[in-house]
């Protein structure tokens, strides 16, 4: 088969998978974030680890050396490891120099301190230096982080997730950090290594579900496997992997915040560790290697043309040749889930032209901090060229974005969906977690010669309002034509009101794009002299400044069509229609 670039030979074969015509999809327990006992009892906890006695727990015999040294599946960040051999640390927008730095003062954000903690950086050291000249770096920092939190068990520092990325950087970085003839830094390292995985063990089980608690399980295996004696500890780990992946990963492979970062970063995770077992000549468990698998194809059914990720649920357009590299180190070769049933995930694809819809309620309030309201968004490629899109990427933002706007690009007015009200389709809590609005979906597709059809509906208008929002959209077969109908539908006991209406169109930065004089249409050039047309019924079209996150967290600026009106209380609809003309 021969596929012109863009194109996914595989993605319009019948028999990808099962699609599935019809289904109901409802947030169970969804509004609910942690009760106040809940967060009381995680407080207690955390006051806990200061205490003697945990950190009696934590004594044992200590490790003089690792049994041997994991390989790094991945290739880090080529800029950020340039950035620390010239003396800085930098991540997403900030930079703190490695001299001087003081670990104990935490003024950075959430994501920097992650990335520090996590011994993230290792990888990208390792990319772009020998070990004579990276050595003295990663050193350095160890020496710092120890002397600032080895003793210390406190948040963040010890945070279940982070203990678990640390492990599996260190053990496949050892040459960098443990290469010193300073015999008692190396007895520290080591000692503070044996804490963390006693740590873990008691801890693991109460990181969130989803990457951060496969990260946390994954070290205390990690553990297992690399420090003498471990035999118990692995099995420990092994066990408590699998209800971690049991709790994390849905029935169609998709990880359970619905974030497509959080999906590769929970593969990563698994590669990663199967690198641990790879070291020791053994075989990962059936459990792991499954999930693996399962986690590659809703992946690939995120991707667009150019093969990175659309923006969903706070994540970002990470780059194609990540998502290739990471695929490849999973060593899965498959298609593209087309219907990511219980996930929520609809892709429609037709010679070359590309379509992600999000059609299910958001995630639970207690799966996900940072979640977006984002219910019945799609994004739009053709080829190579991206033309909807989402703004995206609240969770990964560069740092010099202010709060506002980060926490702006979690509504649904930064998706491209309809708003009735200026309101959220589901309400954003002021601690990040998504409170009550979308609970139920109804979700309907079919499959024809003639073209690919979804029709869903979400009730997240319905108890304030009492408006039902339905989509439909349809992908016609030669990719050429996508059309779309957007209702309002009177439902539930609210008695509707005339209400206003936007239905927001986000196009991407490398799109022109050009009213038509009547004001029902548009035309989009992309690159390559692409033409596409925009036309709409029922509503009027205006043009919007809008903005995008890329891959990097930068933001880039870009335009909007909106199509707006007001709803009667009767209802209303509204059609639409993209068309490539050349």
């Amino acid at each position: 088969m021969t596929a012109r670039p863009g194109i996914d030979p595989l993605a319009d074969e019948p028999g990808a998978d099962g699609i599935d015509e019809g289904k109901r999809l409802i947030r169970v327990g969804g509004d609910s974030g942690r009760s106040l006992a809940e967060r009381l009892a995680e407080r207690l906890h955390l006051l806990a680890w200061r205490t003697p006695f945990h950190g009696l727990r934590l004594g044992g015999r200590y490790p003089l050396k690792l049994l041997t040294v994991a390989d790094d599946p991945f290739a880090g960040d080529v800029a950020r490891g340039r950035a620390l051999l010239d003396g800085t640390l930098v991540f997403r927008g900030e930079r703190r120099a490695v001299v001087g730095l003081d670990l104990k003062a935490a003024d950075w954000s959430r994501a920097f301190g992650d990335h520090l903690h996590s011994f993230a950086w290792l990888r990208d050291l390792s990319t772009v230096a020998t070990r004579a000249d990276a050595a003295p770096v990663a050193e350095h920092l160890t020496r710092a982080w120890l002397a600032a939190h080895g003793d210390a068990v406190a948040d963040p520092a010890w945070r279940p997730d982070l203990w678990g990325r640390r492990i599996l950087a260190w053990v496949a970085h050892a040459p960098l950090i443990l290469s010193s003839t300073d015999l008692i830094y190396r007895s520290k390292l080591l000692t503070t290594l044996a804490r963390g995985a006693r740590h873990l063990e008691r801890t693991a089980d109460r990181a969130p579900a989803g990457p951060g608690r496969i990260a946390a399980w994954s070290g205390v295996v990690a553990a297992g496997l690399l420090i003498p004696g471990g035999d118990t500890r692995r099995a420990l780990g092994e066990a408590g992997l699998a209800r971690a992946l049991d709790a994390s990963i849905t029935s169609d492979g998709g990880i359970v915040g619905r974030s497509g970062a959080g999906q590769l970063d929970a593969l990563m995770l698994l590669v990663a560790l199967r690198a641990v077992y790879a070291a020791r000549r053994m075989d990962m468990p059936d459990a792991a290697e499954m999930a693996v698998n399962r986690l590659v194809p809703p992946l690939l059914g995120l991707a667009h043309g150019d093969r990175g990720l659309s923006s969903w649920q706070g994540g970002g357009p990470i780059s194609g040749d990540t998502i290739d590299a990471v695929v490849t180190a999973s060593g899965v070769r498959t298609r593209p889930l087309r219907q990511a049933r219980e996930w929520g995930y609809q892709r429609l694809s037709a010679m070359g032209t590309l379509l992600v819809m999000d059609a299910a309620p958001p995630p639970v309030a207690r799966a996900v901090d940072g979640g977006c309201a984002s219910t019945l968004a799609f994004e739009l490629s053709d080829g190579p060229n991206r033309i909807v899109v989402n703004c995206g990427g609240a969770r990964m933002a560069n740092a010099t974005l202010p709060a506002a706007l980060c926490e702006g690009l979690r509504t649904t007015a930064a998706h491209s969906t309809l708003v009735l009200g200026d309101a959220n389709s589901t309400a954003l809590q002021a601690d990040g977690s998504l409170g009550r609005g979308v609970g139920e979906v109804e979700l309907a597709r079919g499959e024809t010669d003639a073209a690919s059809r979804i029709e869903a509906s979400h009730d997240g208008y319905v108890r304030r309002m009492g408006f039902l929002h339905r989509r439909t959209i349809a992908l016609g077969s030669d990719g050429r034509d996508v059309r779309g109908e957007d209702s309002l539908i009177p439902s539930g006991r609210t008695r509707p009101k005339a209400k206003g209406f936007a239905i927001r169109f986000h196009l991407a930065p490398t799109v022109e794009v050009a009213a038509t004089a009547d004001g029902q249409g548009a035309v989009l050039r992309l690159p390559g002299n692409i033409l596409w047309q925009f036309r709409c019924k029922g509503a009027v079209l205006a043009l919007e400044e809008s903005l995008w996150i890329d891959g990097d967290g930068r933001p880039h600026p870009t335009e909007q069509i909106v199509v707006s009106g007001e709803a009667t209380p009767g209802g209303t609809s509204v059609s639409w229609w993209f068309h490539r003309s050349k």
